[in-house]
């Protein structure tokens, strides 16, 4: 074939396997670094090029917008155009675009609403309300997530409820067996819905699955290792016709087992596709072979795996080191000085580094020490862009405007800025639109309902609709950006953020960027039909994910968790707290299933770098203001501790401690009381610390969630900054002479789940 791309380097001869091969399932084995991508895009081309299918017969799917626009762009490039009328995305922007096209299946319109992790949390509060179940008894996100749990497994509420043996099981069922009509009434679906109504489309219509599974030719998946069940049923069902699935993955770095992920669907591929080809991709080149070789080390350790070997191209780098600090503030600052030492030489920026962790507990003492060296860094993975409040109010306007009856935006919007409509004005309001069958805004025109309020709220009501019509109608042909602006300008939401003092300045700078990227919106998503361009920015808002949301490079050290640093890549990367207990977490020592994705995630932490790698654990680590003694992580074996060259810090050298002064082979006993070589001789019968999670995913509290202050009374937390001992929450309190108060948490005293 002749491809745009044949003028790059050759193909391996497994590349070039997986690229020529056309009818039939196949696996694709993609070690760390090995290509992937080019593979994929590669194959997708020759077989638009070679005539083998249409481009509107390829399916495309990944797990990033950025992942996905990747693809697209490599594929244009390849073909010399873009191949129109292919389906490329993420699996739940793939699932809103089926949806939209089916929407009547499932009782919705076209225009239905996406709801985010708040508002679903939102729907199961009124549920839990209207069943009589307290929050002081189940908290609403224990609620959410079981349901996401049984929706990302395909379990339907009537199965639910059969299962439901446990206590929270059966506090759930009858709020699951609520579920789909509470979002089917607000015309919205959850991120949920997203994988589970596609699949129950294509289940329980016959001609819905023959004009799709026909349609598609051939399906392609990456990231496979990452899929749930509800993925994988809806990947099945569409090859089910033409069976020209191919899937790429790589088993070792399945990371994702706690919020669904079964690394069961690659490593059991022919359990569905018998007569697969399975190809391993093992070149890889990305890390200098020494880090390659601890790779490899590691991840030999777990059983589950199809097996394979990463072979490096690239040339010898620097030896991997493993650091040993006297605690975690000493660890810190070794880090800094060999960041400043790489950089002062020349060679190396800030950009081209990294710092991964596995909690975000550990980002304290290494923000710390970056600042007082001046040294410019990012965290990613904490409060995103979309996730911030102004930008969620805002969001919140243009979805009412784009969905009238989604009450969750109705909720948020008629309080964004405050006008004097409280809580229990809403749910009286509430209350009369279930009982004339009407939307919340709908409700909100016709102030007879709502008898029992004041008279300047029903104005207030009834002008705030008159409002929202009036940008309807705006909306219909103007631009989002002017829309944005006006939402701005004429509810006053700009007048109360300066109002904030320098706080609202720089939430009014945030504001402005979300006009940019209205502005910036790319219209275009491979041929959705009958979507606005305010339904298209919606939809984007809600489906991004924290990487895509990056935004320039800039010369900065990146922090991040293990966890979120899959799929980049540095030339330098530092893994610290490699101890016992913190990593792996402590829960995982007596779960084999656990211990080996936490081995997994190490192993994927090891190939995000590409020349040197710098490991370091701290012989005693603060935990709630005290120093807590560590062992190193018994991921440091016997056979990575051959691979690796030893150092220790300058004040653990000083402080006479003869275990950091001994050779790397000194005699030690492992957890499985064998005598083995290391660095811990005289910690290495000590019970494993318990070390505190509090990730970047799971802050200490929950937006949103109801509070009560010993002196200020009951409220609702906002927003948080800092973490652990420093953790800050701002918190909006019922009483108005009150108001906002940002409180120290640990200190605060905030007792949960008051209504």
């Amino acid at each position: 074939m002749t491809l745009a791309h044949s003028a790059g380097p050759a193909l391996n001869p497994a590349q070039q396997q997986a690229v020529d091969h056309t009818e039939g399932p196949l696996l694709v084995l993609a070690g760390a670094g090995s290509g992937k991508t080019r593979v994929l895009t590669t194959r997708i081309a020759r077989l638009v090029h070679e005539g083998h299918a249409r481009a509107s017969q390829i399916l495309a799917v990944t797990f990033t917008n950025k992942a996905a626009g990747e693809m697209r762009e490599r594929i244009t490039r390849q073909l010399g155009d873009q191949p129109a009328g292919m389906w490329i995305g993420t699996f739940h922007s793939i699932g809103a675009r089926f949806v939209r096209a089916h929407a009547d299946r499932v009782g919705r319109t076209s225009a239905f609403t996406i709801y985010d992790e708040d508002d679903t949390l939102a729907v199961a509060k009124r549920l839990m309300e209207r069943h009589r179940i307290s929050s002081k008894t189940w908290a609403p996100r224990a609620i959410t997530d079981a349901v996401s749990e049984a929706r990302n497994a395909l379990v339907s509420p009537e199965e639910y409820a059969r299962l439901a043996f446990t206590p929270l099981a059966k506090a759930v069922a009858p709020l699951y067996a609520d579920w789909d009509a509470a979002f089917r009434a607000a015309n919205a679906i959850s991120f949920d819905d997203l994988l589970w109504l596609p699949v129950q489309i294509l289940q329980q219509n016959a001609d819905v699955l023959a004009q799709w599974a026909g349609r598609f030719k051939f399906v392609l998946v990456d990231e496979y290792q990452d899929t749930n069940h509800a993925q994988y049923e809806l990947i099945r069902l569409l090859a089910s016709v033409n069976r020209n699935v191919a899937v790429v993955g790589d088993d070792d770095q399945a990371i994702y087992g706690w919020r669904g992920a079964d690394v069961r669907n690659i490593l059991e591929f022919e359990r569905d596709w018998a007569d697969a080809t399975v190809v391993r991709l093992e070149e890889n080149y990305r890390s200098s072979p020494g880090i390659l070789d601890l790779a490899n080390a590691v991840i030999a350790g777990n059983t589950a795996r199809r097996g394979k070997t990463l072979r490096a191209t690239c040339p010898a780098g620097d030896p991997v080191t493993l650091l040993t600090a006297l605690d975690d503030r000493d660890e810190a600052d070794a880090i800094v000085e060999d960041i400043l030492a790489r950089t002062s030489r020349g060679g190396t920026t800030c950009a081209d580094i990294a710092i991964l962790y596995r909690t975000n507990a550990q980002s304290r003492p290494l923000e710390e020490s970056l600042r007082r060296r001046l040294v410019p860094y990012r965290i990613v993975g904490a409060v995103r862009f979309y996730d911030r409040r102004e930008i969620r109010d805002l969001v919140a306007w243009l979805r009412l405007v784009a969905n009238p009856a989604d009450e969750e935006a109705f909720r948020r919007a008629i309080g964004a800025p405050r006008r004097g409509v409280g809580d229990a004005t809403v749910e009286l309001l509430a209350v009369a639109a279930r009982e004339a069958g009407i939307s919340l805004l709908d409700a909100a025109r016709r102030p007879e309902l709502i008898g029992g309020a004041r008279a300047s709220t029903r104005v207030t009501l009834e002008e705030f609709a008159v409002l929202l019509e009036e940008l309807r109608v705006l909306a219909s042909d103007a631009s989002v950006d002017r829309l944005l602006a006006e939402i701005v300008d004429r509810s006053g939401y700009g007048d109360s953020l300066r109002a904030e003092g320098p706080e609202g300045l720089e939430r009014l700078e945030n504001v402005a960027e979300l006009i940019r990227s209205a502005a910036e919106t790319v219209i275009e998503d491979g041929g959705e039909v009958g979507l606005r361009p305010l339904d298209h920015f919606l939809q984007r808002a809600s489906l991004v994910a924290g990487l895509d949301q990056l935004g320039p490079d800039a010369d900065a050290v990146t922090l991040m968790t293990l966890h979120t640093a899959k799929g980049l890549e540095f030339p330098v990367v530092y893994i610290g707290g490699l101890e016992q207990g913190l990593f792996p977490l402590s829960r995982s020592l007596d779960d084999p299933e656990a211990l080996e994705e936490e081995r997994r995630l190490f192993y994927v932490g090891i190939t995000r770098a590409e020349r040197v790698l710098q490991l370091s654990w701290a012989r005693s680590r603060r935990r709630n203001g005290e120093l807590i003694q560590s062992v190193l992580s018994s991921f440091i074996s016997p056979a990575t501790e051959e691979l690796l060259t030893p150092i220790a810090t300058i004040r653990l050298r000083a402080s006479g401690r003869s275990a950091a002064l001994r050779p790397v082979r000194e005699p030690t006993a492992w957890a499985d009381d064998t005598p083995r070589l290391g660095w811990h001789a005289d910690r290495a019968r000590e019970k494993p610390v318990e070390f505190e999670e509090m990730s970047q995913d799971v802050p200490a509290f929950a937006k949103g969630e109801r509070v009560r202050h010993k002196t200020f009374g009951s409220g609702t937390i906002a927003e948080f900054s800092g973490n652990g001992r420093d953790l800050k929450v701002t918190v909006d309190f019922d009483d108005e002479e009150v108001g906002r108060k940002r409180l120290v948490a640990a200190f605060a005293g905030l007792e949960r789940g008051f209504e």
